[in-house]
């Protein structure tokens, strides 16, 4: 069920985010959100004065904000989700003139207060970070919140068998357009050079073949989701004599969201965005722990 309101968290539809998980903040505060987008701006400023600029021969004006999300979270005993923005506008482009959107960052907690309530009051527990934008800048930022508030960065890699269960459990929600194939990336290993295997599989036939495997609709079995992906597998050995089984699966896309093994994805459907965050939440916990 999404709590989310939709227009505060359009911003996260259908953009590329590269995922990482973050141990707690140590004294954090909500209430000083507008310092810290100030000695962030002065902190991206000096490393630019190091030669570590972001946009080379681009002389920039840097414009940070740091604002909270109370609704993106799973329940009221979250943290309210933090997003960090830098906008710029060349020197040489009128004042008036519009900033550009050149990064993002989103800390959020959604249901993972089971685990914040073993975290001390000092600590603020937004285990998963949501990167849109250069790598350079989120070496930065990363560099500031880690000698700022103690905390430790890393990125989340997705392994098959989580992307098995994100095959599963997307091919079942109900959308409203489902003119969205359901696509599967497999790497075939042991080669001296890459070869990927991608398997298209009509999103109205994926869920059927899904229908007939759950048994309890709203809950999801491990062995479930084994039967759906043998099925597949079977289909495609049936048809090409590979056994997809022998390779790895990197990457699942359907009409919910994408999610890559290089913790790389993009969200699709607002209605299930609080369900896709849960399980990112999930991931990003079970790394740090």
């Amino acid at each position: 069920q999404e709590n989310t309101d939709p227009h505060r968290t359009a911003f996260l539809l259908r953009k590329q985010w590269t995922l990482y998980s973050v141990t707690p903040l140590y004294k954090f505060y909500n209430s000083n959100l507008r310092d810290y987008a100030r000695l962030l701006s002065a902190f991206i400023a000096a490393e630019k004065q190091k030669g570590l600029a972001v946009e080379v021969g681009v002389e920039l004006d840097l414009k940070v904000a740091v604002s909270s999300i109370p609704d993106l979270k799973g329940s009221d005993r979250d943290e309210a989700a933090i997003l960090v923005q830098l906008s710029s506008r060349s020197r040489a482009s009128p004042k008036n003139s519009e900033e550009k959107l050149v990064w993002s960052g989103c800390f959020c907690c959604v249901f993972g207060d089971h685990l914040s309530e073993n975290v001390s009051d000092d600590f603020t527990y937004l285990p998963l970070f949501l990167v849109n934008g250069a790598e350079s800048y989120t070496s930065i930022v990363g560099m500031w919140f880690q000698k700022t508030f103690d905390c430790c960065f890393r990125r989340l890699a997705i392994n098959p068998l989580n992307l098995s269960w994100m095959a599963a459990m997307w091919t079942g929600c109900k959308v409203d357009k489902t003119t969205s194939a359901v696509e599967l990336v497999f790497s075939v290993p042991c080669l001296p050079y890459p070869l990927d295997i991608s398997y298209a599989i009509h999103p109205e036939d994926a869920k059927a073949l899904w229908d007939t495997v759950q048994k309890t609709p709203g809950e999801i079995t491990q062995e479930e989701v084994d039967v759906f992906m043998d099925c597949l597998y079977s289909h495609f050995h049936r048809h090409f004599k590979i056994r997809l089984s022998a390779t790895k699966l990197v990457k699942v896309s359907t009409a919910v969201a994408s999610a890559h093994s290089d913790g790389i994805i993009k969200f699709l459907q607002s209605k299930y965005l609080t369900g896709v965050l849960m399980l990112l939440t999930e991931l990003a916990i079970s790394q740090i722990q």
